[in-house]
């Protein structure tokens, strides 16, 4: 009963915290995407992106008017289902080191107040070891540091809450790219999926850069991938061959929605059934 409560507390704190996060982030989107646009040296090359960017833009447009048009009650309902099936999944509670989002209310990401509370509330236990994204500028660089409880969350000035690079004893926090192990897995947010991997994000690069960053980390290393799952609502799985890609994107994993866990890579395929 204490531990429920106290994680109900926690979760709690986590809610509340959450509604100072708006919809800012999207000068961060368009200075990212005009920074990928420069990137393209051949001519040809620049109109096949410039078609590709124009095709998410409007994408993003629908997926967003989606999401804003959903029920709220529903939207809560969702984020309940898709937070219980990851807390029950064998594969999540066997995970060691674990990096996730910050979910924001604003940009009607799936919640993950429920689950982050879940980790930071069982800290004895020294099971599983948490870190969340911090940006660090508008050319699309983040870092994932280790927390250990939620007051290590401070707004950026974005108004997006994240953790400082110091913690409260004076010392830097742990980045996971200087870890001496590796990622079991990623919980990752996106705008819109499909089954077969794609992701859409908000435009900015910064977990697709990221997530390169990591698995070339992993390769040099010798590491076993860590498995990249992505929560989303219902509404946001749309049909293959709608999501764009280019050679920058990386595909996800797995999905987990209300209807369960979407296996789609042979890693995930063996490591989540």
């Amino acid at each position: 009963m204490i531990a429920a409560q106290a994680t109900a507390r926690v979760t709690k704190a986590l809610r509340a915290r959450y509604q100072i996060c708006t919809n800012r982030s999207s000068s961060l989107q368009l200075r990212g995407m005009a920074a990928t646009l420069t990137m393209a040296t051949n001519s040809g090359h620049s109109d096949e992106l410039d078609a590709i960017f124009k095709q998410k833009r409007l994408l993003r447009t629908q997926v967003r008017k989606t999401l804003k048009a959903m029920d709220p009650s529903l939207r809560s309902q969702q984020d309940s289902e898709i937070q219980n099936k990851i807390m029950g999944a064998s594969w999540f509670k066997s995970s060691h080191r674990l990096c996730a989002y910050i979910s924001c209310s604003a940009l009607r990401e799936v919640d993950t107040s429920k689950l982050l509370a879940h980790i930071l509330q069982d800290p004895g236990k020294g099971d599983k070891k948490l870190y969340v994204p911090r940006v660090e500028d508008k050319n699309s660089h983040m870092r994932m540091l280790n927390i250990s409880r939620i007051d290590d969350l401070v707004a950026n000035s974005m108004d997006i809450l994240e953790p400082g690079p110091i913690d409260a004893e004076g010392n830097e926090r742990e980045d996971v790219m200087r870890a001496n192990e590796p990622v079991d897995l990623f919980l990752l947010p996106g705008l819109a999926f499909d089954k077969s991997g794609k992701r859409l994000g908000r435009g900015g690069g910064y977990y697709d850069n990221f997530l390169k960053n990591y698995q070339d980390l992993a390769k040099a290393r010798n590491w076993e991938p860590p498995l990249f799952v992505a929560l989303s609502y219902s509404e946001q799985i749309l049909d293959e061959g709608v999501i764009p890609m280019t050679s920058s994107d990386v595909p996800v994993d797995a999905l987990v929605s209300p209807a369960g866990v979407i296996p789609i890579s042979a890693a995930a395929l063996n490591r989540l059934s």
